[in-house]
């Protein structure tokens, strides 16, 4: 039997994995005893070889290592996946009735680093993003499958992410064929769903809460949402009673399929409009047309990847809000979000309160927002609470 590839750590490097962080970046590392393969378990032991964490070795990262477990005692395993998966599943059990979407794993927060899994309806979506998890790719799909009974398990792990692991992109289905249209319904509202080419895994399941906070603001009120993607906020603005909603993407094939989610829902069509624009652009143009709004929502793609993106993210997060402020009705609402894990939600406010004070517009924090409880976050890992947000007022 082959001996289990060991990672030394660096004298004083073992106090985040003592603390269950499941990180071990290469600068940590004073030697590696073995020769693992990307993917392949590894013990990771202190300097003075005290076990810390069993977990999969990527040759290719600034993250060497993943821990599995911080466990001696467990066996990286199907058996062991299979406990994972079912105890993440369970968690998700009594969350929010009323929608057949929901994040089933949400990587390292569940215990398995690198895995995402995203349901809908009949359809589970996979995403593989570490070489950990690319390991047992094989495993995934019949495994989520028999523990849900679902008919077909996609992958759709084409981000750039798994490149720094040394992966290819991949798509493709894992279980049964290829989806054609899904069809999900949220807090009464039906929405068509690309899981096969759609931004993410085709939806943004983690807005699920906010999507509902738009609903009870829009009576009545004039509603603006920018990077409106399939019109997720735009539709629960409708439902909610908006008296009319412009929404700014810059896909077509989004839009498209937003329209075709008013068609779905029975919505009247004359109180959406879907325009193909810039949405930095736009909002001056809509400030040079003295429009006001009642309700604004800015949920924009991730502005900052990495820590070197974060000072043009900053600058591109005060642009949009700056002009938000600018377009807000007195008393008007604003729903504003950053989806960027560099950027911390200290530094997002200080931002939008720059925003708001070069706007020369007073403003209150009503509530501060974040992804629906399916996305829940380890304790021990920050780093997977992404996406952060602010529910303000103006005065």
């Amino acid at each position: 039997m082959n001996q289990e590839p060991r990672v030394v750590l660096k004298p004083g490097r073992d106090k985040s994995l003592r603390h269950r962080h499941p990180w071990v970046f290469s600068g940590a590392i004073e030697k590696v005893e073995g020769a693992p393969a990307s993917g392949d378990t590894v013990s990771i032991v202190a300097h003075d070889g005290a076990f810390l964490a069993r977990g999969a070795w990527c040759n290719e990262s600034q993250i060497r290592a993943r821990a599995w477990t911080f466990d001696p005692a467990d066996t990286i395993d199907a058996a062991f996946l299979r406990r994972r998966l079912e105890a993440a599943i369970a968690r998700r059990a009594t969350l929010r009735p009323g929608s057949d979407a929901v994040r089933l794993v949400h990587g390292e927060s569940d215990g398995l680093p690198g895995l995402v899994v995203d349901r809908y309806g009949a359809t589970m979506v996979v995403q593989i993003l570490s070489a950990g998890s690319e390991r047992w790719r094989d495993f995934w799909g019949p495994a989520l499958a028999e523990l849900t009974g679902v008919t077909s398990v996609y992958e759709r792990s084409d981000v750039e992410v798994r490149v720094l692991e040394g992966l290819k992109p991949r798509s493709g289905p894992l279980v049964g064929d290829a989806p054609k249209a899904v069809r999900i319904v949220e807090d009464g509202i039906a929405y068509e769903v690309d899981v096969a080419s759609g931004q993410k895994t085709g939806f943004y399941i983690d807005q699920r809460d906010s999507r509902a906070l738009a609903a009870e603001l829009s009576e009545g009120r004039e509603v603006l949402n920018g990077f409106c993607y399939t019109g997720g906020f735009s539709l629960a603005a409708l439902k909610g009673g908006a008296k009319h909603v412009l929404s700014l993407d810059t896909s077509d094939e989004a839009l498209a399929l937003a329209r075709r989610n008013v068609e779905l829902n029975a919505f009247d069509g004359s109180r959406a409009e879907w325009l193909m624009a810039d949405v930095f652009a736009h909002l001056r143009k809509l400030r040079d047309q003295n429009r006001k709004y009642g309700l604004i929502v800015l949920d924009p793609p991730k502005f900052a990847p990495t820590e070197k993106h974060v000072a043009n993210a900053a600058r591109a997060y005060k642009d949009i809000n700056l002009w938000a402020f600018k377009l807000l009705a007195p008393g008007g609402h604003l729903l504003t979000f950053s989806c960027s894990g560099a950027v911390s939600a200290d530094l997002f406010q200080k931002i939008v309160a720059g925003a708001a004070a070069d706007a020369r517009v007073d403003a209150q924090v009503r509530r501060h927002l974040g992804p629906s409880p399916d996305h829940a976050v380890s304790i021990h890992f920050p780093e997977g609470e992404y996406l952060k947000g602010l529910w303000l007022q103006a005065s």
